[in-house]
């Protein structure tokens, strides 16, 4: 293979890609079985294979038992806007996750005290095997589930307080800034990272997602004068969802 010549499969899914994408090969159209490829493009029974693999991966094909595969229904991306963490009137899980203020959704959450990893204890400036109140949350919008969060605050600065159990008390329901007021910790920073990598299972199966699909994720950290009080791992569809920011200019 010559510099710069692509592999037979990946010209292969090229092509079938370029079909799918200029509507050759529409929605729920079923994809030329393995046979007709090998016939169509003068390849193997294993280019072919191949090919049809990659497409799958990428999520444009999927396979249904005892039918074959077909062209999958690509959704049309929604926003998911983020911008800053202290909305007016205060923030819910759900408006602090997604800042839009036309967008109306509901979540469900549950907590248990845990030691913290080595990824949660680097991340909250704290020791490996501390212990912190974990946070898993679904958030759904019209009863689809679009987003979910796993959250982790040092029991050191919470625990034995009304806020210890962030969807209980006097304040539960409310965001980290409103709740870490309430004992006197004045949150004044807040960090965002960025980064995309192949969904868990349960994640998957949580957000209605194909096997093998991207999922976006945000880790998020707040301060309260350098001292981290909560750290997220926010875990959205990449196919399904963009992640808009919205920052003011100071």
């Amino acid at each position: 293979m010559t510099f710069g010549e692509q592999p037979a499969y990946l010209r292969v899914a090229g092509d079938l890609r370029k079909k799918i994408a200029d509507g050759l090969l529409p929605p729920h159209t079923r994809l030329p079985s393995q046979a007709r490829i090998r016939e169509e493009y003068g390849v193997s029974d294993t280019v072919a294979l191949e090919a049809r693999k990659v497409l799958m991966a990428e999520g444009l094909v999927e396979g249904r038992s005892g039918s074959g595969t077909y062209v999958r229904e690509l959704p049309v991306p929604r926003r998911i806007a983020r911008s800053g963490y202290r909305p007016a009137g205060g923030a819910t899980p759900f408006r602090q996750e997604q800042a839009d203020a036309e967008a109306r959704g509901t979540w469900e959450s549950s907590s248990e005290q845990a030691e913290a990893g080595a990824a949660v204890a680097e991340r909250l400036g704290i020791k490996p095997g501390e212990r912190v109140m974990c946070t898993k949350y679904v958030f759904r919008e019209a009863g689809e589930a679009v987003m979910l969060s796993t959250s982790w605050e040092p029991l050191a600065v919470t625990g034995r307080t009304p806020v210890m159990l962030p969807e209980e008390g006097p304040l539960g329901g409310m965001g980290v800034v409103e709740r870490m007021a309430a004992i006197d910790v004045v949150v004044d920073n807040v960090t965002e990272e960025v980064g995309a990598r192949p969904g868990l299972a349960e994640e998957l199966l949580a957000l209605g997602g194909v096997p093998g699909h991207v999922v976006l994720v945000v880790h998020r950290t707040f301060f309260a004068s350098g001292l981290a009080v909560e750290m997220a791992e926010v875990v959205i569809p990449a196919d399904r969802f963009r992640v808009a920011y919205h920052l003011p200019v100071k």
